[in-house]
Parts: structure tokens; C-alpha cells; sequence
């Protein structure tokens, strides 16, 4: 099933195949904070910023999930190599 980054109920972002691609693209984008430990889980755990969520989605017309995921991989890539 493939997942898609929301704000508001309205999709922001691609399909990709799997909710921790989707993760991997939010923290790249800055939208990843730690929020504290709480009773049910020791440590810092990771959270979406504001009104972000992950959830599944429906593939639009034409999008591959598995060339959106290659593709931000890819462009990931690129920009280490930029950065070091």
C-alpha cells in the first residue's frame, strides 16, 4: 500500500511504496522533530511538525511509488556529494 505525506487531509507530497519512505522524506525536508519520552515509550521518539501526517493514499494516474522513492533517492545522493 502506498503512502503519501498530508497536511490538512490534503496531500503534499508523491506516493511512495512504504510509510518509512515516507519518513526518510520528511526528515530530509525538515519536518521531523524529537518530542520527549512519554509513560508508554522510553526516550525521544520521532514526530511530524505542526499538522503533518503519513498516511496511506491512492496512486494518482501515471505515478509509480517505486520510481517516486528512486528518484528521491537519487536526489538525496546528489545533494550530499554537494554538501561534502
Amino acid at each position: 500500500m502506498p503512502y503519501a505525506l498530508f497536511c490538512n487531509d490534503a496531500q503534499i507530497s508523491k506516493a511512495y511504496p512504504s510509510e518509512s519512505d515516507v519518513w526518510k522524506l520528511a526528515h530530509r525536508s525538515g519536518l521531523v522533530v524529537d518530542a520527549s519520552a512519554d509513560e508508554e515509550r522510553p526516550g525521544p521518539r520521532r514526530v511530524l511538525d505542526n499538522d503533518y501526517e503519513i498516511k496511506p493514499c491512492r496512486v494518482a494516474e501515471g505515478e509509480d511509488p517505486a520510481r517516486n522513492k528512486a528518484e528521491a533517492d537519487r536526489q538525496s545522493k546528489i545533494e550530499l556529494e554537494l554538501n561534502s
